[in-house]
This record gives structure tokens, sequence and C-alpha cells, in this order.
């Protein structure tokens, strides 16, 4: 897999590029992983409602094609955008979901924070309480607030066109949480986004990403 640092790059001309990329690869086209940041943005998902963006402010929302509901980038956050071709790879989606999430459990773990899944809710959440418990959560979360004591760190939105993907995921490592407040992340009012230097990680973007990076290579691996 070619992996390319695009450093900070606008959002719509990466979504613009990852489209061109899919539409334009063979069988022959190597599989990529782009790693980037982007300026700040909301970008709001196929089946995202208008009532999930509360004030947007002078923060430009663009509307993509990925699942998901409305989410918010900015400087600060690790993007990596997986360009697989899943028939080539040899697993479903369902597999490349578990494997994106893993790979943001791996990289949590390589700065001793515990990741973990909740049922229905894609994307990878922390203890607010204690990130670094390495304890399981209680199993199932309650019904009436499954992110109870919890913060999303990474959120998850992908398409997947004639087995190839693109978009990807997102973790939060050092940036201003602020415009989170402006949405409903995810689509779940109140849901509190954090990002590992708000849970004591005093890492810097090229290390979290170099540390990403390695995690999605070797578990998109066919």
């Amino acid at each position: 897999m070619i992996t390319r640092q695009l450093g900070q790059v606008d959002y719509l001309p990466t979504f613009d590029a990852m489209q061109a990329f899919t539409a334009e690869r063979t069988e022959a086209t190597e599989d990529e992983l782009w790693l980037c940041e982007h300026p700040p943005v909301f970008t709001q998902g196929l089946a995202g409602k208008a009532d999930h963006l509360l004030m947007p402010g002078n923060i430009p929302v663009v509307q993509t094609n990925r699942g998901g509901q409305v989410t918010y980038h900015g400087p600060g956050q690790v993007m990596a955008y997986p360009l697989i071709d899943l028939q080539r790879a040899g697993y479903f989606v369902k597999e490349y979901v578990y494997r994106l999430e893993e790979a943001v459990i791996r990289t949590l773990a390589h700065f001793g924070v515990t990741g973990h899944r909740v049922a229905g809710a894609p994307g990878i959440y922390v203890r607010l309480a204690d990130p670094f418990d390495h304890s399981a959560l209680r199993d199932p979360q309650p019904a009436h607030d499954p992110f109870r004591g919890l913060g999303k760190i990474s959120a998850l939105g992908i398409k997947v066109s004639r087995h190839k993907t693109y978009h990807g995921l997102a973790l939060n490592v050092a940036m201003d949480l602020e415009p989170f407040g402006r949405i409903n992340p995810c689509g779940y009012a109140g849901l509190k986004t954090v990002d590992l230097s708000t849970i004591g990680v005093p890492t810097d973007w090229q290390t979290a990403a170099g540390v990403l990076g390695q995690n999605l290579r070797a578990l998109l691996a066919p």
C-alpha cells in the first residue's frame, strides 16, 4: 500500500481527488493510504439531518457521499483515507469497518489509552474518568444512554463504490474542540468529543499519524 502524507489540505479538493482516483483506478492500481489534516470544515453524510447542524457560524459545511451524519474536521486531527480494492483484499465491508476501528484501538494502545466500541455507533470512544483504564466496558451500555461516561475520539465515515473504498476515519490528536459543540456529533445530541491532548497524552500530529498509518497498513493488508 502506497502511503501519501499530504499535510494540511482543503477538504473539497481532497474529496474530489478521492472520487477521481476511485473512478479511474483499474485492477492493477495499487491501494493507497492518504494521511492529512484539513482547515476547519463541517461535513455532512448522505443520511445527514439538517437539525444536527446547530450553529455552524463561519465554518463551511460540505455535503459528501460518505455514510454517517455531520462531523467536524480541523487542524490537529489526523484524517486517514484508505483507497482499497476490497475484492482484491478478500474481505467485505463489515470486516473493513472492524479493521479500521481496530487500527484506531491499537493506535490508542500505543499511547496507553484504551479505546472502546459502542454497538450501533461506529467510531472509537474512551472513558472520560480514566482513559487509561484497561478494563472492558460493562456490556451492554445502558440503552437509554449508551455513551454514558464516554467521549468520542475517532469518527468513521466510508464510501464503497464497485468494491473500492474512499473517505475513512478521523483521529483527534490536539485540536480546538469548540466546533464540535456547534453540532450533534455524528447525530448524537450531547455526545462529548475529546482528543489525545485533553485526555493527557502529549503527542503531536506527525507522531500520531505515523502510528495510525502503520496500524492501518498492517490491518488492511489482504
